[in-house]
């Protein structure tokens, strides 16, 4: 005991040794933002940099990044002197969009993104900004239209395609996301091509095909949780919940640290009416997961 002491004693003397050397480095006091949970104890630490000559504008921008949740002003002030620093940067300007959307100023927003596509034309990002924005708001319509820009800037970009896919497929465009899939395909592994045409078929209604696909990404990748995953919902989603149970289990034996699997588990035992089971469940995920009340009692709910 007296030895894990001393060393828990040290780990804290270690990590307190950064608050007692000479700060005038600005990744000093980014060092300790990070590391500071209080809100206005990071803008206290961070707003000083406007000021400090070594700061770049990188450094400056992500100083803001860490205070605009709960200090946009502060933010801005920072943003405002990183953009002196380094005039040309596109990212400030994507930075001062979500700080303008966080003040709900949305002229402000539009007119940065479109000063962004000005300063950058074949540069996706200011696009793909306006669709997480777009999509965020609920217009889905002009989320694709964002996403097909960005796509037509990047069209080898794997991430950007598997976003428009999804979406077209959210819209209920579900021929045209199957095409894109298609043309992703030699970006993917087998196994990641048959999960994503998996999740297209579930969420056209096809169910049984969907079910063909994550079966036969398990069969491609046995330890993959992500697969066992989807192929017991999918095998809910047809009626058998004993097997939908089986491959649930699975998924969270193969990765005990997510407790998507136990809590889907869960959720499907009540919708079976399979009380004392999700009793049992639920016990499991309250020992295991201590943190996460809020999704034990959203899955676990028995007014379902």
């Amino acid at each position: 005991m007296q030895r894990t002491l001393a060393v828990v004693g040290v780990a804290f003397l270690i990590h307190l040794i950064p608050l007692f050397l000479p700060r005038n480095m600005p990744e000093q006091e980014l060092a300790i933002a990070r590391a500071t949970p209080d809100a206005q104890q990071r803008v206290a630490v961070l707003l000083p940099l406007r000021e400090n000559a070594k700061a770049t504008g990188a450094e400056l921008r992500e100083a803001a990044e860490l205070i605009m949740e709960k200090a946009p002003a502060e933010a801005r002030i920072l943003l405002e002197e990183a953009k002196k620093r380094e005039p040309g940067a596109v990212e400030s300007q994507l930075l001062q969009a979500r700080i303008c959307q966080l003040e709900r100023m949305d002229r402000c927003v539009q007119e940065t993104l479109e000063r962004a596509v000005h300063m950058a034309p074949q540069d996706a990002r200011p696009d793909l900004l306006r669709a997480e924005m777009s999509e965020r708001a609920g217009d889905l319509t002009g989320a694709l239209e964002a996403l097909a820009r960005a796509r037509s800037k990047q069209p080898q970009d794997t991430a950007v395609g598997l976003r428009y896919a999804r979406l077209l497929s959210v819209t209920a465009r579900h021929e045209e996301a199957e095409a894109v899939m298609r043309q992703l395909e030699p970006q993917l592994s087998n196994r990641e091509l048959l999960l994503q045409m998996g999740i297209l078929k579930t969420r056209a209604g096809r169910n049984q095909e969907a079910r063909a696909f994550f079966a036969q990404a398990v069969g491609e990748a046995p330890g993959s949780p992500v697969a066992h995953y989807h192929l017991g919902m999918s095998h809910f989603q047809l009626g058998d919940v004993d097997a939908a149970e089986e491959e649930l289990r699975t998924a969270d034996r193969l990765d005990v640290s997510n407790p998507d699997a136990l809590a889907a588990l869960c959720a499907l035992q009540i919708q079976a009416a399979r009380y004392e089971a999700a009793r049992i469940t639920k016990m499991d995920l309250e020992r295991r997961f201590q943190d996460r009340q809020e999704l034990i009692r959203s899955a676990c709910r028995m007014d379902r």
